[in-house]
C-alpha cells in the first residue's frame, strides 16, 4: 500500500480501550443493526435540519424571545423547525417562528408568526422530555446539542450530543439516549452511549490520506445511533470500524452496518 493511501486510524483515547466486560455472547441481528442505522439517519437528519432552520430563522432578526427552544420534528412534507418556549404553567409551547425543508435538508424557509400558535401536542411533549433530561444529564464541558426522535408507543427518544465547534473536528462520545413517557413529563429509561469523547483531531503523516477511523466500545457491544451520526457528519466521508468483545463492525459511510468479524469465545 503506498503512503499516499495510507490508513490512519483515529486517535484511541483511556476510555475506548478494548471492553473487559461483554453483555451480549451473540452478534446483533441484520434487523437490530438496521434499526441502528435507521436511528443514526434521523439523527443526521435532525442535525441538518436544525442547523439549516435556525439559519432561515436567524435570518429573520428575530429577539431572543422569540427564539427560546428550537425543535424539529419530521413530516410527510418533509422537516420543520419550531422555535418558542414552554409556557408558565407548561401546558403548551408556544410557537414564534418555523421553519419549512424546501427542496432538500440544506434548504428551509422561514416564518415569524403574527401570535405564538399553541402547541400541545410533540413538541410540548419534546420540550418538557428536553427539560427533565437537561435536569439529569451529566457531560464533560462541552456545548452539546439535542435531538428528539419519535420513539415506540408514542414515547420519545431524547439525544445529548456533542457539538461541532471547530470545522473539520467532530467529536465523538461522552453522548446519552433518553427515553421519555408520551406526554414528556417522565424519563423512562436511559442509556449512556460512549463513556467519554474522543475527536477525529490528530497527527496525519505527511503524504497519507486518512481512510477510516476506528475506536472501541466499554460499555456494549454494539454499535451506537450516535456512531452513525458521526459517520454520516464526518467529511471526508469514510468508514468507521467499532471494536467490541464480541466482534468488529464497520460502519459505512451510507450508515449502514456490517460485522468485520466475529471475536473467538474466551475460555
Amino acid at each position: 500500500m503506498s503512503s499516499s493511501r495510507l490508513c490512519v486510524a483515529v486517535a484511541f483515547a483511556a476510555f475506548f480501550v478494548l471492553p473487559t466486560l461483554a453483555q451480549k455472547d451473540s452478534v446483533p441481528s441484520d434487523n437490530d443493526l438496521a434499526a441502528i442505522t435507521a436511528r443514526g439517519r434521523l439523527l443526521y437528519e435532525y442535525d441538518q435540519a436544525a442547523w439549516h432552520g435556525s439559519d432561515a430563522a436567524m435570518a429573520l432578526h428575530p429577539s431572543k424571545a422569540d427564539v427560546g427552544r428550537y425543535i424539529a420534528r419530521k413530516t410527510d412534507a418533509g422537516w420543520e423547525v419550531a422555535f418558542g418556549h414552554l409556557n408558565e404553567s407548561k401546558d403548551a409551547f408556544l410557537i414564534a417562528i418555523v421553519a419549512t425543508q424546501a427542496k432538500s435538508l440544506q434548504e428551509f424557509t422561514a416564518k415569524k408568526l403574527d401570535a405564538p400558535q399553541r402547541d400541545t401536542g410533540f413538541y410540548l411533549a419534546a420540550a418538557k422530555g428536553i427539560e427533565i433530561c437537561l435536569k439529569d444529564f451529566q457531560g464533560v464541558k462541552q456545548p452539546y446539542n439535542i435531538a428528539v426522535l419519535p420513539a415506540e408507543s408514542s414515547q420519545l427518544y431524547v439525544y445529548l450530543v456533542p457539538a461541532q465547534t471547530e470545522d473539520g473536528v467532530y467529536p465523538l462520545g461522552a453522548d446519552e439516549r433518553y427515553l421519555v413517557s408520551a406526554d414528556g413529563g417522565t424519563i423512562v429509561d436511559k442509556r449512556r452511549l460512549h463513556k467519554g469523547m474522543i475527536s477525529n483531531r490528530g497527527p496525519i503523516p505527511p503524504g497519507a490520506t486518512q481512510t477510516g477511523g476506528t475506536h472501541s466500545h466499554v460499555l456494549s457491544d454494539l454499535p451506537e445511533d450516535t456512531d452513525v451520526f458521526y459517520v454520516l457528519t464526518r467529511k471526508p466521508s469514510m468508514p468507521e470500524f467499532i471494536g467490541t468483545e464480541i466482534a468488529i463492525y464497520s460502519v459505512n459511510p451510507d450508515g449502514t452496518i456490517k460485522v468485520v468479524e466475529r471475536m473467538k469465545k474466551k475460555h
